[in-house]
């Protein structure tokens, strides 16, 4: 039977994805999940928090390509700049206003205001993000073309990590005490 290839947790996570489960040791749990999307913690430095639908969650997505996160932003919360390099990301709002936008490669910018019930496409790995300038609380489900998309946030490549100060400084031209303040905000070192 080759209907599906539920994930077995007890195997490591490989570019390919998991390993199959066993088919008799699968059962109806694996392709469901409660409270899974509950809405997420937004206290931090971002006022945003996620709450996922992964194959880390739902076995059953394994091999499936699509999964599910529910993303709140607070106001005056953010959704960094960032890239899913493996997954096409389609929001629907649920609750609130965003401006949501993306970067094509051409470095064309497309943004725009969205509120509840509408639906923004975000093509695979191109730079984006998510503003609530409102007074409410935001809401939103995210389909995503993978069981587990990857996230690259730019903010944390840079100033969360041990790049060095001076390579920062050379490549995105931004002042070497502005890279520090950050690093330092960000945890990084470097």
């Amino acid at each position: 039977m080759f209907d599906f290839c539920v994930a077995d947790h007890t195997l490591p996570f490989g570019p390919a994805g998991y390993s199959c489960k066993n088919p008799l040791m699968v059962n109806v749990n694996d392709f469901s999940s409660s409270g899974t999307l509950n809405a997420p913690n937004t206290d931090n430095i971002y006022k945003a928090g996620l709450s996922t639908a992964f194959v880390n969650t739902i076995p059953g997505l394994n091999g499936l390509g699509i999964s599910l996160a529910r993303v709140d932003v607070q106001p005056g919360g953010v959704v960094p700049l960032h890239t899913h390099p493996d997954a096409t990301e389609v929001i629907t709002m649920l609750q609130g206003n965003l401006t949501v936008g993306f970067i094509s490669s051409n470095n064309t910018v497309y943004v725009k205001s969205i509120g509840t019930g509408d639906v923004f496409v975000i093509p695979r790995g191109l730079l984006h993000f998510q503003v609530n300038s409102g007074i409410n609380l935001s809401v939103e489900l995210s389909a995503f073309s993978s069981s587990n998309p990857n996230t690259q946030i730019v903010d944390e490549a840079l100033f969360k990590s041990n790049l060095a100060t001076k390579i920062i400084t050379a490549t995105t031209f931004i002042n070497p005490i502005e890279v520090l303040r950050l690093k330092l905000l960000f945890k990084g070192s470097g």
